[in-house]
């Protein structure tokens, strides 16, 4: 498995325990449609959150979250249409970004940034 893949599973592993911590319930875990992926699905009482995980070393130039571009987000709703289409929840969709940043030589946590409705479906549907 490559550095990126590597840090990449531990970034969703550390964002899916954050969930948890924070009352939200895993009810998928990289979930794939024809259009893309959804690294996590949660939910709470309240939302069923499309959570994209972006995890980087501390050397980055720029903020993780600044890799899902629009044709990324885009994917993403896409993906999260047919997801509610499959599976019926009586909740309200948010889409979440995660920026987990890690230390290149250790992997521990630097810093986790949940940043809640970090995009809405508004011109892409």
């Amino acid at each position: 498995m490559s550095d990126r893949l590597s840090r990449g599973k531990l970034g969703e592993d550390i964002t899916a325990d954050y969930l948890c911590k924070n009352d939200f319930e895993i009810v998928a875990r990289n979930y794939h449609s024809r259009y893309g992926e959804i690294d996590i699905i949660a939910k709470n009482s309240e939302f069923i959150a499309f959570v994209e995980v972006k995890a980087r070393n501390e050397k980055a130039l720029e903020r993780p979250a600044a890799a899902v571009t629009s044709a990324k987000r885009r994917k993403i709703i896409q993906t999260a249409l047919i997801f509610l289409s499959e599976f019926e929840y009586d909740l309200q969709p948010r889409f979440d970004v995660c920026e987990i940043t890690i230390d290149n030589r250790t992997d521990v946590l630097i810093e986790l940034n949940y940043i809640e409705n970090a995009f809405d479906t508004e011109g892409f549907l």
